[in-house]
């Protein structure tokens, strides 16, 4: 992207990106964190941060006579652009790049209008090497980059996985007050 809507989109966009609100284990799949990110949608756009407004999940675009299917589509109101978001609950590969330069080219030709700058592109992936990152995407002429996620930093996986998660909590709070009353 040109300046300085280069200098706002690096602004705009961070690495690691913090999911501790979400309660589940390191080995996820995408499935599960992407129906968690999009149940608490109001925490993942805070963690996102300002100017991301959320489109859709498993955004279908018709490409030919196929289906694809974006994992997360936002629009970013200050950096006026589509945001595409792979989530990957593993390691970085080298592939992944690929496959979403397909995906902000088919946005950028069926939902881009003129008042809008490119689409931009983040794979949000559990690690990566940076070393690999950099060649994967030195050849992608789109704005494209590769962040990190942490599932948590204040509980350890090992841990976490064992812990109620909040709904079972307030299933075991709503029963012993209803057992309780029942009593009276």
């Amino acid at each position: 992207m040109p300046s300085p809507e280069s200098d706002l989109a690096n602004q705009s966009l961070k690495d690691p990106y913090l999911f501790d609100f979400l309660t589940l284990k390191r080995n996820a799949d995408e499935r599960s964190i992407e129906d968690l990110l999009t149940k608490h949608i109001t925490q993942f756009l805070l963690e996102l941060g300002t100017g991301f407004a959320f489109i859709g999940r498993q955004y279908k675009l018709e490409v030919g006579d196929k289906d694809f299917y974006i994992d997360l589509l936002f629009y970013h109101t200050k950096l006026r652009c589509y945001v595409v978001v792979q989530l990957k609950a593993k390691s970085f590969k080298p592939e992944y790049a690929g496959k979403l330069s397909f995906y902000l080219s088919a946005v950028d030709d069926k939902l881009k209008t003129d008042a809008d700058n490119p689409t931009i592109g983040i794979v949000l992936c559990q690690e990566k090497n940076k070393i690999e990152a950099e060649y994967a995407l030195r050849g992608i002429s789109q704005p494209v980059g590769v962040a990190e996620y942490q599932l948590s930093k204040a509980i350890p996986d090992e841990i976490k996985s064992d812990l109620p998660t909040i709904a079972e909590i307030e299933k075991e709070l709503a029963s012993t007050l209803y057992s309780d009353n029942k009593k009276e």
